[in-house]
């Protein structure tokens, strides 16, 4: 381990083939007004850089891996390279970044494509949902992973939860519990409702109540299309 800060420097400098005033020319550069003697307080341990100096030498000496050579633990992948060496290890590290494809970024996320419909669910009157009337589109984590399509809600009828124009998010399923609210095809048209019990039937309840039950008839047959997942 190094002994101090000033040791590494000059050694550092010296790998480098630079003199004290020649680090001092670098400094100068990178915006700050150092002399040779302060470089070599420096190095001697009678003064030491502040912040900003410390962070700009090390930039001036090719110094990337800071807590390990600080720390005395050498410096990886970049250990026995010259400056030379290490900028090149460091614009390939650069490339990979510029592409993209290599982010370690906790908030980049895969999309995925699910299907949209574009003939709304009614709230209200009943549309139908069948067919192949829909747009693929590209979702994220706003999106539940469950979710298998997506429909635009019409009519007023589920408010306040869910509102006329509002996208809500479906996992595709055969059967619901009462009190799920899903997406339902009767009559010849689809719904989104809460399933319920009224008296010996079944019912498609809606939440504003403005807007009474559709009960089911045991003449007519009711397709569970999905189970509404939205968040």
């Amino acid at each position: 381990m190094y002994k101090n800060i000033g040791e590494l420097i000059s050694r550092r400098r010296k790998q480098l083939g630079m003199n004290q005033a020649q680090l001092a020319s670098c400094l100068n550069m990178l915006g700050f007004q150092i002399s040779n003697q302060a470089v070599s307080k420096w190095e001697n341990g009678s003064t030491l850089p502040n912040a900003r100096q410390f962070l700009a030498l090390c930039d001036a000496l090719g110094i990337d891996d800071i807590r390990g050579v600080f720390s005395g633990h050498g410096e990886g992948l970049l250990a026995g390279l010259n400056r030379e060496g290490r900028k090149k290890v460091m614009d390939y590290v650069q490339l990979l970044r510029d592409t993209g494809r290599y982010s370690d970024r906790q908030e980049q996320e895969e999309l995925r494509s699910l299907p949209l419909y574009s003939l709304a669910v009614s709230a209200g009157t009943g549309q139908f949902l069948d067919g192949e009337d829909y747009e693929m589109v590209e979702v994220g984590r706003e999106v539940p992973e469950g979710a298998n399509f997506g429909v635009r809600v019409a009519g007023d009828s589920m408010e306040p939860r869910f509102h006329d124009g509002q996208t809500i998010w479906v996992r595709q399923q055969r059967s619901l519990m009462t009190g799920e609210i899903g997406i339902f095809l009767y009559d010849g048209s689809a719904y989104l409702k809460q399933l319920a019990v009224k008296g010996e039937a079944l019912a498609l309840h809606s939440l504003n109540p403005k807007y009474d039950d559709i009960v089911i008839s045991p003449e007519l047959p009711l397709r569970v299309l999905g189970k509404v997942i939205s968040k």
